[in-house]
């Protein structure tokens, strides 16, 4: 209290001093917060909605009468009803049965047309307002003619996949999975026809270096308002999402642009819904507890959705995944596997999995992810830094704090001395209140993941550090020709070896870069150069920029997982400028593999 008082007495003068009492209080009731620890109180689950459940019925009767070839479920739930649901649902179960129960392909057909919109109607073209053929300034360290003419081509796919919500969403939105966002959006491409989070900062570090900084607020604009509502930024923007968010990149969108335009009041702006944000990770099922083994507790964040049925937008994979599953408790916990394994991003790899080969045994809630808590210790030094830039010192140094504390778990629970790198550790139990670290714990297998922390200055500024990581990546299997594998693993989840995904090799190269030491620049540049060259080639090969690459050999396009490749595509493109931006490419340098 008497800390408080002071900070009262410090704030009076300044106009904002409301502002900072309300923040203040916000604090001190949630971030003190201590989680119930009961196994019941985890088991949180949203509720369905009834046009969500209709339309996973549209989903699995489509499977049925037109079969599993080239099915892909998330088109269905993405359809809208023409007219309400209650119509809707009524003409729906009127259709004639024939005697295995399907539906004939003429008569759900017929229905389709008749009553339900095309996936993807939902959103409408929208011309970027900044939007320029060759912006002033745009990438001037690439000398080569024929990567800045790629570049440019790259550069101008941001107006392929500009979109805004139809207004009729905005008008009748119990029509739509679509959530009615207010501000103009720059979608992945292909199956992916909303805006999705942790996408959106690699789009949005694309966005920055084509100048085109209005487009790059307006995602934020649009991540914040699903914060407002939600309480935390959902995985994408549809209601089926509700229930999972993403990794929390949200902080990190604000600070990079704030450092390109240094708009103060869209700080102001933010500031609310990433104090909401850090909350929601750090408290309730998100929240852990665990005692290191000098008796030191710490905590630390894990994914955990708030689902425990099929994903609406996989009803139909995740039901025939199940199947082995006896009883509906034992899938009941698998569902909540995969959605909190979805909500990690990395849907799916064998770094969740207890049996490689078995989907069934993901355990993503009972791991502590390297990555995870890298994202939210970024989060609490961006809200220092931005609380600071306002002139908010009570906020800052309570984040300031925050950080130091995240920084010391990170390093007592993850980082191996012997590996030299960071490790996942995987809980015992899920209900313990205070979890006790053991040796046993660590998950000692190669993932990209486990160097994500040199993203972040605390460690790529200690030279000490960056040399032991350095070594370790370069010997951890991990960089192959045209990039760095996301495991080892020989699996069929795209989440595994041989793809490669441009989200890791943006925040390794990037942190790598950071480094005062030359080899560890050196390095970045060298990785910089081979994704560059396969996203290149593969482009000149296809006419398209893909989701994920294989990095086994330049010039090919990842695979795997539960849908087939996808184009587009906005965090490939994002990345693709950042490294030219960061590093350029000189006159005399090929660019073909």
């Amino acid at each position: 209290m008497r800390k408080f008082l002071i900070f009262v007495i410090q704030i009076i003068p300044n106009p904002n001093f409301i502002f900072s009492i309300v923040i203040y209080f916000f604090l001190i009731t949630t971030m003190n917060m201590v989680p119930c620890s009961s196994c019941n109180d985890l088991g949180h689950v949203k509720s369905s909605v009834p046009l969500i459940s209709f339309l996973e019925k549209v989903q699995e009767t489509a499977l049925d009468t037109f079969g599993s070839v080239n099915f892909d479920p998330k088109l269905y739930i993405d359809m809208s009803l023409k007219f309400n649901l209650s119509k809707t649902e009524k003409e729906f179960d009127s259709l004639k049965r024939i005697k295995s129960g399907k539906v004939s392909v003429k008569d759900l057909s017929g229905f389709i047309k008749m009553y339900l919109n095309e996936a993807g109607s939902d959103l409408v073209y929208h011309e970027p307002t900044d939007f320029e053929y060759e912006p002033s300034g745009f990438l001037p360290k690439v000398d080569n003619l024929k990567v800045r003419k790629w570049a440019l081509e790259i550069h101008s796919l941001w107006k392929n996949l500009s979109r805004k919500v139809d207004d009729k969403v905005i008008e009748n939105p119990d029509l739509y999975t679509l959530l009615p966002l207010k501000y103009p959006m720059v979608i992945p491409g292909s199956r992916f026809r909303e805006v999705y989070y942790w996408d959106s900062y690699w789009v949005i570090r694309g966005l920055l270096a084509s100048k085109m900084y209005e487009s790059a607020k307006s995602i934020v604009y649009n991540l914040i308002s699903l914060v407002d509502e939600y309480g935390f930024v959902l995985n994408g923007a549809r209601a089926y999402y509700s229930n999972r968010s993403q990794p929390p990149l949200l902080s990190s969108m604000v600070s990079e642009i704030y450092n390109r335009t240094n708009d103060l009041s869209f700080v102001k702006k933010s500031l609310p819904a990433l104090l909401k944000e850090h909350k929601f990770w750090n408290s309730g099922a998100h929240k852990v507890k665990i005692q290191d083994s000098k008796g030191c507790i710490h905590s630390l964040s894990r994914y955990y959705a708030m689902w425990n049925k099929p994903r609406p937008e996989s009803l139909t994979i995740d039901k025939e995944s199940a199947l082995k599953l006896l009883n509906d408790s034992d899938k009941q916990h698998f569902y909540r596997e995969l959605a909190s394994t979805a909500e990690s991003g990395w849907d799916f790899s064998t770094r969740w999995m207890r049996n490689q080969s078995d989907l069934t045994t993901l355990a993503t809630t009972s791991i502590l992810p390297v990555d995870l808590n890298t994202y939210i210790l970024k989060m609490e030094l961006d809200i220092a830094f931005m609380a600071k830039t306002i002139g908010d010192s009570l906020i800052a140094e309570h984040f300031l704090e925050a950080s130091e504390a995240r920084r010391t778990a990170i390093n007592s629970i993850f980082w191996n001395t012997e590996k030299e790198q960071w490790f996942d550790y995987w809980l015992s139990n899920n209900c313990e209140e205070v979890h006790q670290w053991e040796a046993q714990g660590e998950n000692q297998i190669s993932f990209a993941s486990n160097f994500i922390p040199i993203w972040i200055e605390l460690f790529n500024s200690d030279d000490s550090t960056v040399k032991k990581v350095v070594k370790s990546f370069r010997s951890s299997g991990l960089l192959c020709a045209a990039g760095i594998a996301t495991t080892l693993s020989h699996s069929s989840e795209q989440w595994d070896f041989p793809n490669g995904w441009a989200p890791l090799q943006h925040v390794i190269v990037e942190g790598l870069a950071r480094s005062s030491l030359k080899e560890a620049r050196s390095m970045a540049e060298d990785i910089a150069i081979r994704w560059i060259r396969t996203n290149y080639e593969t482009y000149k090969e296809t006419g398209t920029m893909h989701e994920k690459y294989d990095v086994e050999a330049c010039g090919k396009f990842g695979g795997g997982g539960e849908y087939v490749p996808q184009t587009g595509f906005g965090w490939s493109n994002g990345v693709v400028l950042a490294f030219l931006e960061e590093f350029g490419w000189p006159q005399d340098l090929e660019i073909g593999c």
